[in-house]
């Protein structure tokens, strides 16, 4: 099955093209890195993809193609689908690791939330004692490993990476890109934007805009 397809994207920035009738297909359970120099539009595809940009041509995200118009469609696909991982990590600062994670788990119970978030630390090599620390107060690659374990409790089937490792130093970069691996074998789509080819070599396909 296609996670991905875009047909004929269209996307300009006033009167510079940034985009122009690209097309993409990646199949479910791909790898694939997306690299380029500065201003190609990596971000931008990257955004058109998770749906937080509009574009001119067809988009479809595991068959269900994309109505821009359509609020409670790019909401359940949000919600359900789609998981970010930034290279600022998205995370609210003044929050706990706890508080971070509980915005995915909203449904689950306090006793059953917990237990699912020490689950997900502890496969990105965490342990539950950050869980009450506030997120200010972790390093970069402690901050990124929790973002990746939201992914985990967030269930979502395809993850956008835009820049994920842009922050980090070489061990932690290691360390994420194991973990992104880890979570292809899985089953989940990975699409990955870097300017760092040492990064990009990780991934099964890649594309150069």
């Amino acid at each position: 099955m296609k996670a991905i397809v875009l047909k004929n994207i269209k996307k300009n920035y006033n009167e510079h093209v940034i985009l122009d009738n690209f097309n993409l297909e990646v199949e479910d359970g791909d790898f694939v890195g997306i690299k380029g120099n500065s201003g190609r539009g990596k971000t931008t595809l990257l955004n058109i993809i998770g749906l937080l940009e509009k574009a001119e041509g067809t988009i479809k995200i595991y068959g269900e193609t994309i109505n821009f118009s359509n609020k409670r469609q790019k909401l359940n696909i949000l919600k359900n689908t789609i998981g970010y991982l930034f290279q600022n990590y998205a995370l609210v600062d003044d929050l706990t690791v706890y508080e971070n994670l509980k915005i995915v788990l909203e449904k689950k119970s306090k006793k059953t939330a917990k237990s699912l978030m020490i689950d997900a630390l502890n496969k990105v090599g965490l342990n539950e004692d950050i869980l009450f620390k506030k997120v200010c107060t972790c390093s970069g690659g402690e901050q990124q490993r929790i973002a990746i374990a939201r992914l985990i409790l967030k269930k979502c089937k395809l993850i956008l990476a835009d820049e994920p490792t842009g922050s980090l130093d070489p061990e932690n970069t290691q360390i994420v890109m194991n973990l992104l691996k880890q979570l292809n074998n899985e089953g989940k789509t990975v699409l990955l934007v870097s300017h760092d080819y040492d990064v990009i070599a990780n991934c099964e396909h890649i594309i150069e805009l």
